[in-house]
């Protein structure tokens, strides 16, 4: 009869399992198969990080607010004065980010308790987006803030998401929501709202943004909640009413 005993430690080194086989030689070749298992499950895991566009929760009701106030220059749907103002930072090549914006649009629909103010955070790995971004900035300089939602409403209908887009399709946008498409592509190859996209980048990552989309729900400037990923309608709203 021989003893053995193998010990699986965690990421930070803490022991996780300890195997202690009394038996023949068989039953011991079979132990070893499975404490690789055990241990090549545990390196999977170890390696494994949150994707960053993804429909998951992580609301912290204490988080410090970190992002720049809510201004006249932000782009906000709904009532300016309403008592919770919900800022999201999204992606518009982000297949989840396209359907927390329609999700939005009912939020604030005929609500005037809440606003919804939308910034910029195209992630790396959409590498289309920050050009996309772009666009929906010159259509708001030639058209202020209802033609920078119009140009968002349908570059989210017609985007297949994840780099999906075909650039030829920014001006046909611009023509369907009615601006100038010469001076829309005259804006869009100028880069002149660089700055302002990535001005958005920076505060969302003071913010404490980490993925698309995030939400935070502030009321009086203060984050009372947050909203990380797609949340359907139904859970948003219960957030919402539980904020007196």
């Amino acid at each position: 009869m021989q003893e053995i005993d193998i010990e699986i430690k965690g990421e930070n080194g803490e022991r996780k399992e300890e195997i202690i086989i009394k038996d023949n030689q068989q039953q011991i070749v079979g132990a070893i198969i499975i404490a690789g298992i055990l241990i090549a499950g545990a390196i999977l895991l170890k390696g494994s990080r949150p994707i960053d566009d993804a429909p998951v929760t992580n609301n912290n009701k204490n988080i410090s607010w970190q992002g720049r106030p809510v201004t006249s220059s932000d782009h906000i749907k709904g009532n300016r004065n309403a008592k919770i103002i919900i800022v999201e930072y999204s992606d518009l090549e982000c297949p989840f980010c396209q359907v927390f914006h329609n999700t939005m649009h009912q939020v604030v629909n005929g609500n005037n308790q809440v606003a919804w103010v939308y910034r910029h955070y195209p992630i790396p790995k959409h590498t289309k987006a920050f050009k996309e971004a772009e666009a929906t900035e010159c259509a708001w300089g030639q058209g202020g803030n209802d033609a920078f939602w119009k140009y968002t409403d349908r570059l989210f209908e017609v985007t297949p998401s994840n780099n999906g887009l075909d650039v030829a399709e920014l001006p046909k946008i611009a023509q369907y929501i009615g601006l100038n498409v010469t001076s829309f592509n005259t804006c869009l190859a100028s880069g002149k709202f660089k700055v302002k996209i990535q001005a958005d980048v920076d505060d969302g990552n003071k913010a404490g943004v980490n993925g698309t989309p995030s939400s935070f729900i502030l009321v009086k400037d203060k984050v009372v909640d947050t909203i990380r990923g797609a949340q359907p309608f139904e859970v948003v709203m219960q957030q919402i009413n539980q904020i007196k």
